[in-house]
C-alpha cells in the first residue's frame, strides 16, 4: 500500500527548526519559531503556572478520564477570559469546549462547517498562519483569499478587505486572527472592526475569530475588543483559542473552540455534532495544562501574578520593535512599520537570497518568507540582526 504514497512536502517553519538545532554556532538566533523568549533566550515557565502545577500536584487524586468537554472548569475560565463583559449577554447562545491546542480547536471547528455546510468555502487572509489552509482543506472545505496586507507588506489593506467581503455569500465563512496578526503584526483597527460585524450581519456568512495571542499586543482585553464587538452584535460565530503564547504551555497543547448561534437550541444542536465529531477524533484532550490554566485564572493572587509577566512579555516583544526599529533607521534603511504593529510577528523584505545569506553568513535564522519572530530578539541580537540584514540587501521600507 505505501508505496503509492508521495513524500509530503517539509514544513518550512519545523524544516528551519530542525536546521537551527543542528548549528553549532554559539551567537546563534532563531527568529523563525514562533515562540516567546525571555532577554536571556529562554522560554519560561511562568511563575503563575509554575505555582499552580505544584498545587495541582499536590492535590490531584485521579487521572481518570475528563470526558469530550475536557476541564469544564477550564471551558468556562477560559471563556469568560475571552468574552469578557460581553459574555453575560450571550451566556445561553455561547458554549466552549476544550481541546488540545489551538490547531485542535481550528480544526475541530472546520469540521463543525463542514457538518453544517458541506459546499461551504472559509475565506482566509492573504497572507495568513501557514498552517490556516491546510486545516480546513483536510477538512474538506474550499478556500479562498480576502487582501489584508498592502505591498509593502506595513499596512491593512482596509478598503478592499471591506469589498471582498462584500461579494461573499450566506453559509460561506471567513476567518480574522483576533489581534496580533500572523505573521504579519499587522491587525484590524476598531472601525474596520465595526464594518465587519455590519457586513456579516447583512450578508450571512459566518465569522471565525482565531486568537492565539490575547494579551501580547495591547492587553487582554483590547487584543479581544474585535471579537467581542462580534459576538455582541452578530448572531452566530466561532472562536478558537491557544494558551501556548499567553500562558507559555507550548507543549501541554491546551486551546479552546467556542460556539455562539442564534439561539440556546441551535448552540445544543452545534456542540452535539462538535462533540460527534471530536469523539471520532482525539475523543478527549489532555487534562494538566488545562487544570493549571483554570487554577490561575480562578485564585486572585495567581491570576495577578500572571498577568504582571504577560505585561512584561509584551513590553519586552514591544521594545524589540523599537530597537530594531530604531537601529534600522540609524543605518539608513529604516522599517517604520515595526512600530505600529503588534505581537510577535512582523515582515522584512528580503533580496532573493536575503533568508540564505542571513542564516550561513550571519548565523541568524528567518523564514524565506522574511517573517520574523520579534520575540526571539534581546537588546544585543536585535542590534546585530540590523547590521546583517543592512549586510545581505535588506534596504527599509
Amino acid at each position: 500500500m505505501f508505496e503509492t504514497l508521495q513524500a509530503a512536502a517539509a514544513d518550512p517553519i519545523l524544516g528551519l527548526m530542525a536546521r537551527f538545532r543542528e548549528d553549532q554556532r554559539a551567537h546563534k538566533v532563531d527568529l523563525g519559531v514562533g515562540v516567546y523568549r525571555d532577554p536571556s533566550g529562554r522560554t519560561p515557565v511562568m511563575r503563575a503556572v509554575h505555582a499552580a502545577e505544584r498545587l495541582r500536584l499536590e492535590e490531584e487524586d485521579s487521572k481518570s478520564y475528563q470526558g469530550m468537554l475536557g476541564d469544564v472548569a477550564f471551558d468556562a475560565a477560559i471563556q469568560s477570559l475571552c468574552f469578557g463583559p460581553s459574555e453575560a449577554g450571550i451566556a445561553d447562545r455561547l458554549a466552549t469546549v476544550h481541546t488540545p491546542g489551538g490547531t485542535a480547536a481550528l480544526r475541530t471547528a472546520a469540521d463543525l462547517v463542514r457538518a453544517a455546510r458541506p459546499d461551504a468555502r472559509v475565506w482566509l487572509a492573504d497572507p495568513s498562519w501557514d498552517n490556516h489552509a491546510p486545516i480546513f482543506r483536510a477538512a474538506g472545505l474550499g478556500v479562498r483569499d480576502y487582501p489584508y496586507l498592502d505591498p509593502a507588506r506595513s499596512g491593512l489593506r482596509s478598503a478592499e478587505l471591506l469589498e471582498t467581503l462584500e461579494t461573499v455569500p450566506a453559509g460561506d465563512a471567513v476567518l480574522f486572527q483576533a489581534s496580533c496578526h500572523n505573521p504579519s503584526g499587522v491587525d484590524i483597527d476598531a472601525a474596520t472592526w465595526e464594518r465587519i460585524a455590519e457586513i456579516a450581519g447583512r450578508r450571512g456568512f459566518l465569522p471565525i475569530l482565531d486568537m492565539a495571542y490575547q494579551g501580547l499586543g495591547d492587553g487582554l482585553d483590547a487584543d479581544a475588543a474585535g471579537l467581542r464587538l462580534l459576538a455582541a452584535q452578530l448572531p452566530e460565530m466561532l472562536l478558537t483559542s491557544s494558551c501556548s503564547k499567553n500562558f507559555g504551555l507550548y507543549r501541554e497543547r491546551i486551546g479552546a473552540v467556542s460556539v455562539l448561534a442564534a439561539s440556546a437550541e441551535h448552540t445544543r444542536v452545534a456542540m452535539s455534532v462538535l462533540l460527534r465529531g471530536i469523539r471520532a477524533n482525539y475523543s478527549m484532550p489532555p487534562a494538566h495544562g488545562a487544570a493549571v490554566v483554570a487554577r490561575v485564572l480562578a485564585r486572585p493572587d495567581l491570576r495577578a501574578d500572571w498577568e504582571q509577566e504577560l505585561a512584561g512579555m509584551r513590553v519586552h516583544v514591544a521594545g524589540m520593535r523599537d530597537r530594531l526599529a530604531t537601529t534600522l533607521a540609524g543605518l539608513g534603511c529604516p522599517r517604520e512599520a515595526l512600530r505600529r504593529q503588534r505581537g510577535m510577528f512582523s515582515f522584512v523584505n528580503l533580496p532573493a537570497d536575503g533568508a540564505r545569506r542571513l542564516r550561513e553568513e550571519h548565523a541568524i535564522y528567518v523564514l524565506e518568507s522574511g517573517r520574523i519572530n520579534l520575540a526571539g530578539l534581546n537588546d544585543d541580537s536585535a542590534v546585530r540582526f540590523a547590521h546583517a540584514l543592512q549586510a545581505v540587501g535588506f534596504t527599509g521600507d
